[in-house]
């Protein structure tokens, strides 16, 4: 099913817009240190993220039912983050 409204347009450009800050700060400072993997990977988690914010609010009805599957997508993303940029599981995908 393909979505197509200004809305996810709009998340779809903030994540982008998120994607730049560490290209940014990698002008700057030498302690961010992005290599395209990382670009491609966080931008992976954020379309997903994104996506499942707008499925979600296409599909549910109940704004409790709403916030809390955005609440479960955000915490998912938060915690493969997590893992991916320091290891908090310590599962072979672990960042440094």
């Amino acid at each position: 099913m393909l979505i197509k409204t200004k809305r996810y347009t709009i998340l779809l450009l903030s994540a982008a817009a998120l994607l730049l800050l560490p290209l940014l700060a990698m002008q700057f400072t030498t302690e961010v240190n992005w290599k395209m993997t990382d670009f491609f990977i966080m931008a992976l988690l954020l379309f997903v993220l994104v996506s499942s914010i707008e499925y979600v609010l296409q599909h549910q009805k109940l704004m409790a039912t709403r916030l809390l599957w955005i609440g479960l997508a955000l915490l998912v993303f938060l915690l493969v983050w997590a893992e991916l940029a320091v290891g908090v599981f310590g599962t072979p995908f672990a960042g440094s």
